[in-house]
């Protein structure tokens, strides 16, 4: 699964970052995190990409997911 890129735009503070990080964890998933409360660029990057300022927004291989929805995440990362 190596070959998926994963990055995710969070905060430190976001429950639901915490738990999509959680389960990509758990999943043996790497992915690049971004904490958008501290990093001006990424958080211009995450609302250019989404087009709204709520977290986590995932960027899976291209495809942008707001919020942690494990059924679409499972779908775009093949795990069953």
């Amino acid at each position: 699964m190596s070959e998926n890129k994963v990055e995710i735009y969070s905060t430190a503070t976001c429950p639901f970052c915490t738990a999509v990080k959680d389960y990509l964890d758990s999943k043996a998933i790497s992915y690049t995190a971004y904490d958008v409360a501290e990093d001006r660029e990424k958080r211009a990057e995450m609302v250019e990409k989404s087009g709204q300022m709520g977290v986590p927004v995932l960027d899976i291989n291209g495809t942008i997911i707001v919020g942690f929805e494990r059924g679409r995440i499972n779908e775009l990362l093949g795990i069953n």
